[in-house]
């Protein structure tokens, strides 16, 4: 078992509280994608930070560490170095509470959650309007504005809206 130190947990929170570059609306910890961050050398010489991007290709990683790298610099951080794992893979499982509560709250339907932590998998596959509610949505586009999210509209409302796909 890996003992986290407090500054462990301090500079965490501070890479963690950094917006995600291509949804801002979340943070790189509830997006679910910092990993961890490891101090190498006593005091902030020189920090570890681990970063999986929501997929293999994902272009916004590189903005991410550029960002992490900042804020910890911006903290007294002398050495910070971001390092991209891809196992375990990312899954939108990983998103928070709050994470989805944040991209509902601002007309992106999150995603359902294919491992809920404390009960069975939901039967149904309709995704809700982030706008009114109703499960009367149909897909328009299975790419929207990045490639993890679908155009979908409600059939109730009307309204398009982005969906966070499911991996």
């Amino acid at each position: 078992m890996v003992t986290v130190t407090p500054l462990e947990e301090e500079l965490r929170r501070i890479a963690g509280a950094v917006p995600d570059p291509e949804l801002p609306v979340v943070t790189l910890e509830e997006l679910g994608v910092l990993r961890g961050v490891r101090v190498e050398r006593a005091g902030r010489d020189a920090v570890t930070v681990t970063l999986t991007p929501t997929y293999t290709g994902c272009p916004a990683v590189e903005t991410m560490a550029h960002d992490v790298e900042q804020a910890l610099r911006d903290h007294g951080v002398a050495r910070v170095s971001v390092v991209t794992v891809l196992a375990p893979p990312w899954s939108t499982d990983d998103i928070s509470a709050e994470g989805r509560r944040k991209l509902a709250a601002s007309g992106i339907a999150p995603p359902r959650a294919l491992h809920p932590p404390d009960g069975p998998v939901p039967l149904t596959l309709a995704v809700r309007c982030p706008h009114c509610g109703s499960t009367g949505t149909e897909l328009l586009s299975r790419f929207s504005s990045t490639a993890c999210k679908a155009l979908r509209r409600c059939t109730e409302c009307g309204e398009p809206f982005d969906h966070f796909k499911e991996l």
